[in-house]
């Protein structure tokens, strides 16, 4: 009984010891430095197109803000939003690789985030609230090029430039008016 009891617990130690540290190999071949986190590729590009071929049928988008780097899919008959992927415009890319290149098979419009407390009001709701003459600021957040070529009824230019610039100093003194901003697109 004492030799099959040691049998177990050599057994048991030889198991811990795989566990612990692996199998030992002699194998002379390089291995893989990269971490395990790494091994599995994004399949998301964010950021700003730079560039589109309709001959080509690709798109490139530059990720990661000024310095970013600018990282190019090809798109196809299957490939859904391409009408998102226009130069200067910001957009979400989702790609698949297909052996040695990437394809992008949706393209989103990149909309920022709403700050907490703020709601976002469709165009016929805000057509409605002119309409109904309810009291409310409308700000004009393009550049003021574009509101003067045209403006909402009663809307005061505001660029978002000035506005970052100058904050609450621009801003009306009715805290207990409506307010609300505009822009010319997805934001």
């Amino acid at each position: 009984m004492k030799i099959q009891n040691r049998g177990k617990h050599i057994a048991a130690l030889l198991l811990l010891a795989f566990i612990s540290y692996g199998c030992a190999s002699t194998s002379t071949s390089n291995l893989s430095t990269k971490p395990a986190a790494t091994a599995k590729e994004q399949t998301t590009y964010a950021g700003s197109i730079v560039g589109k071929s309709n001959k080509a049928k690709t798109i490139s988008i530059k990720t990661g803000g000024e310095d970013g780097t600018a990282m190019m899919v090809k798109f196809d008959d299957n490939t859904k939003g391409v009408e998102f992927a226009e130069k200067g415009e910001a957009a979400t890319i989702v790609w698949e690789q297909r052996g040695e290149d990437k394809f992008a098979t949706v393209i989103t419009p990149k909309l920022a985030k709403l700050p907490e407390g703020v709601t976002e009001i469709k165009v016929e709701e805000i057509h409605q609230l002119i309409s109904n003459g309810m009291p409310m600021t409308l700000v004009d957040a393009r550049p003021e090029s574009r509101y003067d070529q045209a403006h909402l009824p009663e809307a005061i230019s505001i660029p978002v430039p000035k506005l970052k610039k100058m904050q609450a100093a621009v801003l009306p003194d009715d805290k207990d008016k409506l307010l609300v901003f505009y822009c010319g697109g997805p934001t």
